[in-house]
């Protein structure tokens, strides 16, 4: 039995997966953003997940969260969390997991969630307003956590860090005609943090259902993922 945080658990994805976890028998801490969200996580609270808050677009929030789940560190995190559009882009879909993986101390699997539309995101730093002031794009900000859990994966030899694509699915994000099969969009995330599948224990992959996909060439990228590691550093003031 493992402890594990499902960051943006109250709805769609991760909520599906923190519900299989806790019926696995797993000690889970679900997430939300604000207390009004948490309201629709206490059937989960009340089943024996352990519940934090805090907003992922908001740094001090991240560094609260990170210094409250430090007193019992979790043995694996899925950064399940996401936004489509708007100025929260940047900072929740990759400057809030750059940051919980720096500052968390020693989970041993983690899942970084990203997408097929990380094909489309642009291998530029530049110009990023890593702090939301202006709306990001999607597509580079799942490039960008692709990027961020392969080089997780280099610098942390034994702590299989990888990316799920779970697909475009119909959750409040995805919009209720999307294509895809919402139950293997969760699977994959639970199964990279529970099993002992030699699969499973791989690291620095790119997975669509539980199948090894190959990600946009920069993910792979060394020299890449080092500018990307040092300007979330600069950015963050704390580095990985």
């Amino acid at each position: 039995m493992s402890q594990i945080l499902v960051t943006g658990s109250a709805d769609g994805l991760g909520r599906l997966a923190a519900d299989a976890l806790l019926d696995q028998g797993h000690d889970v801490v679900v997430h939300a953003r604000n207390p009004g969200r948490a309201e629709a996580l206490a059937p989960l609270v009340d089943r024996g997940a352990r519940l934090v808050v805090g907003d992922l677009g908001e740094r001090d929030d991240v560094r609260e969260l990170a210094a409250t789940l430090a007193e019992t560190p979790p043995d694996a995190v899925i950064h399940n969390a996401g936004v489509w559009s708007g100025r929260a882009v940047m900072p929740v879909n990759v400057v809030a997991p750059y940051l919980l993986t720096a500052l968390l101390p020693g989970p041993r699997r983690l899942v970084y969630l990203s997408s097929g539309s990380h094909f489309s995101g642009r291998p530029v730093l530049d110009g990023v307003d890593w702090q939301g002031r202006t709306p990001g794009s999607y597509g580079d900000s799942k490039l960008f956590v692709t990027a961020l859990a392969a080089a997780v994966a280099r610098l942390r030899p034994g702590v299989p860090s990888n990316a799920v694509d779970p697909g475009w699915v119909p959750t409040r994000m995805g919009g209720a005609g999307a294509p895809d099969d919402l139950e293997l969009g969760h699977r994959t995330q639970e199964w990279l943090v529970t099993s002992d599948d030699p699969e499973a224990l791989t690291t620095g992959g790119y997975w669509y259902h539980q199948e090894r996909q190959q990600p946009h060439p920069a993910a792979l990228d060394v020299a890449f993922q080092d500018r990307l590691l040092a300007a979330l550093a600069q950015e963050t003031g704390t580095t990985l």
